[in-house]
This record gives structure tokens, C-alpha cells and sequence, in this order.
């Protein structure tokens, strides 16, 4: 089983295979020098394990197993299944998911299969099943993760004749009769009305843009498969053993339900790379890009702590974590010293049972040569192992995980991802850069931020709470409105759709207690900012309001943008981070929260009773910027009582 969650443990993730066979005790014994506990394998061995069809070779996993188990390590054994060998593809040639093109994605790299498919499903099933019976009660074997990365490189939404016969009986099974599809979609308009199930295609390659609520039931289904897919496998795994089951999910992956998907397991971990997501995964200009281009930005990898440890109901990890140059992202800087420890001690800070490095030893061929891992691919070692050897040392000493109190939550829907990418409205509108404004506006308030899933059914314990961008409410998260006892800030765009995406009846936000009606609705282009009053501007996304409730704040020529009604704000465009900092620092004021006001390079969490203070920053920063704190050097942290 898994350590307690109150003890805190270091891991890596390996690769016997890669190495002959007399290295490997010389490397588990190295890893428990190191201070590590768990070891990852197996999640790329298929071509191994069963180099042709039904020719079972688990004779060294055997031995890897025993090697790693008798330096005292415990395993976490992965299914193969994001990597099928190239046999996989003769024998179910139609396997390959295939892109909006019409294009397969082919074989010669990996995640080259249709979720779908119901034959690769068959043989996933039997692979996973051979495992488990095999290890499923090896003392060894102390946790399991299912595939790996989920929808990493956009695999999720396939357009395979597999997905279209799939997708079809979804649709029959949600909606019946035909009609009554017609009807939620709209599709009298446009004489786009279907006689059969059969007649429905999948919502690519039409003359212009289909129908959005094709579009999002589309991406709704697509996620559904994921959520299937891995059922599949946790369903045969919990029939052969009582190890907790894993999933590593990514950074800004949100083309399926996370929250779906973790139903079915046990921890939630995510693989987390700074200095590679900065480069391609984050909104900013260049100038925030070269400011932490060593140390990655402060909000992005604790916004996915927070997600994944609601993903996990509280038990998360991280799987995979960078310890120096990666080789994937459009420019890959080396770490600035100090880091690889740094972001343990952040993903510990907000409630990290375990952080295991990827990987133990870099690779000397095909596509991750250039990744960087604790040892270099000579085997010696590389700078992210003393670095790691130090987290292990401190961990000692460190107090018990222990529970956060609450102050501040979004509330994150997938859902609302989809509909607003079938239907943006404006260029730049993206779900995900909408929420972590609010995020990120929250952090430098000093705040401790959880994220809760729309199922959510109540707000209790909670000062302030943020709802931006919702599709459609549910009852649950009506109801949980209704009991807040602290600020609930709705909007923008909150509210505006049905769940099939038409407007509803009684007009955005289509909730009478905030007294508020969304007229109409305004994107603006990137420079052509509306003012405000109090200073910074909405951008993006603005609506006119009709209201008598009282305004907070308004356009330099008098528009209404955020009104106040009791506990409740509904904020009708999007504000900048000026705007939107005021907006977070009034709010959590008049909820009788705490409020700092941090630089860009500080941010901190309470956690355990102790509060943490992480310095992102390039410069050392100087005992008194914090009152009653010693000098927190670059890449550095202090943990006071809190």
C-alpha cells in the first residue's frame, strides 16, 4: 500500500529495459542512497513484455521487480498501453486515432491509438489482466498507474471511423429519440435536422464552422471515452489487488474530465515541467517568459497542485517532475540551481504525499536523449541528484502533511473548456486563461486557493469563492450559491448557455438572486481595452448589464461591470490584472480575509500548520521585505509557524 498521507516521500521513474541487466543493482542501490522510495516502471515495456503476438516475456520484469523490491524500494507498476508495439497495428490496422484532417496519426512515436477502438480496448484488457494476475499480489508492487498522460499531444478527440460508430450510439443513448437531438441541438437551422443516428458525421471538414452543440457533445463523448477506457483497467486491477491505482496527468490537458477519470482511482498525480510548460503552456509575453525562464512561473505548476489534489480528493502526486533540461518545448534553459529541489518543497506545500523525479538516467537515444534526468546518460551523476538527495534529508525532519485551512476556491468545469472552444465568440477567449487570472490575482493576495469540481454542494468554511466562466448551472452548484455564507464572485460569461448551448430562457446569468441581466455582449480586440473608473480596464469579454443592484465597479463612462448584491459580485467582463487584483483584494477584505500584497517572485501557502514562502525570483530577497523573515535566497524557501 501507499505511505500514510501524512508522510511525505521522494521517488523516480526508470527504465530497466533501457539498461543491461548487472546495472541494475547498482542503481536501485543508488536510489535508496539517494533517499528515494518509489520507483515508476513499466509504462513503455509493451514491445518487451510481448515482443510478438501472445510471446509473453515477463521473466525480467520479474527480476527488475526483485532487484528494485530488495534495495527496499517499492514499485509503481505501469500498464503499457500508451505505447502498443508495431505488431498491435497489423493486426487492428484501423487502431489509429486520426486528426480534423482526416489524417491518421501514425505509428513511430506513441499515444497512436483510437480510445474508441473497440479491438485495441480488447487487447489493452488482456495485457493489463496478465499483469495484474501476474503482480497483483507482489509485496513488491505497492501502487499501480494506469497508461500514461492522458491526451498528451491531442490525443484525446479522434475522427476514426472507430469514434464516428462510437459516437453515434452515445448519442442515441443521451438523447433517444431523434427528435429530441434535434431539438437540443437546433438543428432547424440551417435544414440541419437528422432523420437517423446514422445520418450523424462527426462535426469536421464542413464548409464552415458546424453546429457548436454538435461540436461540444462531440468533445463531451470524446472525454467520456477516456473516462472508459481507464475504467476498463482499474476494473480488472482492483479484482487483483489492493494497491491504490494512479493516473499521471498533465499541465493544462483539458480535453477530458479529470474529475471523471479520478472517480475511478485512488491518488491523482500529474507530471510537472516548469521550464517546459512556461515555454508553450502559459499565456504571458515574452519579457514574463525571460524574467523565469530558470524557475518557471509562480502559479502554474501550484494551480495544478491545487486541481489535482480535488482530482484526487485530497491524495495526489506528482509522477514525473523536471530535474533539469527537457527536450520538447520550443526553447529548453537549464534550471536555475536550486529548483529541482524548490519545486518538491512547493508540491509538499500543498499537500504532496509524494514527488518522484523523471528520470533516474538519461537516455542516450531516440527522442528524449536530450532529457535531462538524476543521472547523466554516462550514469554519473547530473545536478538534479543532490539536489534530490537534500529534499530526502529534509523530509526527515519535516512535519506531517497535515490540512490546509480554507480560505479561498474556484470552482473548475471541464465542460465549460469545451463549449467555449466550440464556441469562443472572441479569438482570444479561452477558458483556462480565464480561471487562472482569477488564480493568479488569488495567489498574490496571499491566499490559500483549493479548486472544487461544478458538482459542488456547498461553499462551507470558504471566505471567498470564484465562479468565471461557467457554461450552465447545475442544481448542486445553485444550491451551493444560495448557502454561501462568504463572497461569491459570478462572471464572467457564468451561466450564459444551457448545457446545450443555447441561451437560456431567462437571459445570462439565468440566476434571478444576483438581479442582474446580461443584455448583450461585446469582444473586444486586444487593443481596444474599456476603462474603468477605479483604473485598469476589461478586455477581451464585456457586457451590458441591466440592474438596479448597487455598482463596484463601472466604465469610465458609467457602465456598470461589477454589481454587489449581499454576499454575492457578478463581474460582467474581463478584467486586467490591475482590475482584477482590486477586484480579489476587495472581495477577500470584505470577507474577512487577510489580504497581502506579494510581488511577482513571492508567494506562499499555509499547509500543516506552517506557513511557506517560496521565492521565485532570480535575487536574493532581504530580511524585512516579510516582516519578521530572514533572507529567502533565489530558489529559496523558509517555513515559518503559522
Amino acid at each position: 500500500m501507499a505511505e500514510p498521507a501524512d508522510r511525505r516521500t521522494l521517488g523516480v521513474c526508470y527504465y530497466p529495459e533501457h539498461w543491461p541487466e548487472e546495472r541494475w543493482p547498482v542503481d536501485a542501490a543508488q536510489m535508496a542512497e539517494t533517499g528515494l522510495t518509489w520507483v515508476r516502471i513499466g509504462e513503455f515495456a509493451w514491445s518487451r513484455l510481448e515482443p510478438t503476438p501472445g510471446d509473453l516475456r515477463f521473466d525480467w520484469l520479474d527480476r527488475a521487480i526483485e532487484v528494485l523490491g530488495a534495495a527496499g524500494l517499492k514499485v509503481i507498476l505501469g500498464t503499457p498501453t500508451a505505447t502498443p508495439p508495431r505488431w498491435m497495428l497489423d493486426k487492428h490496422p484501423d487502431m489509429l486515432a486520426v486528426d480534423k484532417e482526416g489524417r491518421a496519426r501514425k505509428f513511430g512515436s506513441r499515444r497512436h491509438y483510437c480510445f474508441s477502438h473497440h479491438g485495441y480496448r480488447e487487447e489493452c484488457a488482456r495485457i493489463v489482466t496478465l499483469l495484474a494476475e501476474r503482480y497483483g499480489a507482489n509485496p513488491h508492487v505497492a501502487a499501480w498507474q494506469t497508461d500514461n498522460e492522458y491526451g498528451c499531444h491531442d490525443t484525446t478527440v479522434s475522427y476514426s471511423d472507430a469514434a464516428r460508430a462510437a459516437f453515434r450510439t452515445w448519442l442515441a443513448r443521451r438523447y433517444g429519440q431523434i427528435d429530441t437531438l434535434n431539438a437540443a441541438w437546433g438543428n432547424i437551422f440551417w435544414s440541419m435536422e437528422y432523420r437517423t443516428y446514422a445520418d450523424i458525421d462527426l462535426p469536421n471538414l464542413t464548409v464552415t464552422e458546424p453546429n457548436p452543440s454538435h461540436v461540444l457533445d462531440f468533445l463531451r463523448f470524446s472525454s467520456d471515452q477516456v473516462v472508459s477506457f481507464n475504467k476498463v483497467q482499474t476494473d480488472i486491477l482492483r479484482a487483483h489487488t489492493d494497491a491504490p491505482l494512479i493516473h499521471n496527468y498533465m499541465g493544462r490537458v483539458l480535453d477530458f474530465d479529470h474529475f471523471a477519470v479520478g472517480a475511478d482511482l485512488d491518488i491523482a498525480s500529474w507530471d510537472s515541467y516548469p521550464l517546459g510548460f512556461l515555454e508553450d503552456r502559459i499565456d504571458v509575453d515574452d519579457a514574463w517568459r525571460r524574467r523565469f525562464m530558470r524557475q518557471g512561473d509562480p502559479d502554474f505548476q501550484a494551480f495544478h497542485h491545487d486541481l489535482y489534489r480535488a482530482v484526487g480528493r485530497g491524495r495526489w502526486w506528482v509522477m514525473e517532475q523536471q530535474p533539469g533540461p527537457v527536450n520538447w518545448a520550443p526553447y529548453n534553459p537549464a534550471p536555475q540551481p536550486g529548483m529541482a529541489r524548490f519545486w518538491a518543497w512547493e508540491a509538499f506545500a500543498h499537500g504532496a504525499e509524494a514527488v518522484c523525479y523523471f528520470r533516474w538516467r538519461q537516455a542516450p537515444f531516440a527522442q528524449e536523449q536530450m532529457h535531462a534526468g538524476l543521472l547523466r546518460p554516462d550514469g554519473e551523476p547530473a545536478p538534479g541528484l543532490d539536489e534530490a538527495a537534500a529534499v530526502a534529508r529534509e523530509l526527515a525532519d519535516a512535519p506531517a502533511v497535515g490540512d490546509a485551512p480554507k480560505q479561498a476556491a474556484i470552482v473548475f468545469d471541464y465542460a465549460s473548456v469545451w463549449a467555449w472552444t466550440a464556441q469562443p465568440q472572441g479569438a482570444d477567449f479561452t477558458y483556462f486563461r480565464l480561471v487562472f487570472a482569477h488564480y493568479r490575482a488569488l495567489r498574490r493576495a496571499g491566499l490559500n486557493v483549493d479548486i472544487l469540481p461544478p458538482d459542488t454542494r456547498d461553499f462551507t468554511g470558504y471566505g471567498l469563492v470564484a465562479i468565471p466562466g461557467l457554461l450552465a448551472w447545475n442544481e448542486s452548484l445553485r444550491a451551493a450559491v444560495a448557502g454561501a455564507e462568504g463572497v461569491v464572485l459570478i462572471g464572467p460569461r457564468s451561466g450564459s448557455k444551457t448545457a446545450q448551448l443555447s441561451i437560456p430562457d431567462a437571459l445570462p446569468p439565468d440566476m434571478q438572486r444576483l438581479g442582474v441581466t446580461v443584455e448583450r455582449v461585446e469582444t473586444l480586440r486586444p487593443d481596444a481595452p474599456i476603462a474603468l473608473q477605479g483604473g485598469g480596464a476589461v478586455t477581451s469579454w464585456f457586457e451590458h448589464l441591466d440592474t438596479d443592484e448597487q455598482v463596484q465597479e463601472a466604465t469610465v463612462d458609467g457602465l456598470p461591470v461589477v454589481i454587489a448584491r449581499g454576499n454575492l459580485r457578478y463581474v460582467g467582463g474581463w478584467l486586467d490584472d490591475v482590475a482584477m487584483s482590486r477586484l480579489i483584494e476587495t472581495s477577500a477584505s470584505a470577507a474577512g480575509l487577510d489580504v497581502l500584497h506579494l510581488p511577482d517572485e513571492l508567494r506562499t501557502r499555509l499547509q500543516g500548520g506552517a506557513r511557506y514562502i517560496f521565492n521565485h525570483g532570480t535575487e536574493t530577497v532581504r530580511a524585512g521585505t516579510w516582516p519578521g523573515v530572514q533572507d529567502i535566497p533565489a530558489a529559496g524557501f523558509v517555513r515559518l509557524p503559522a
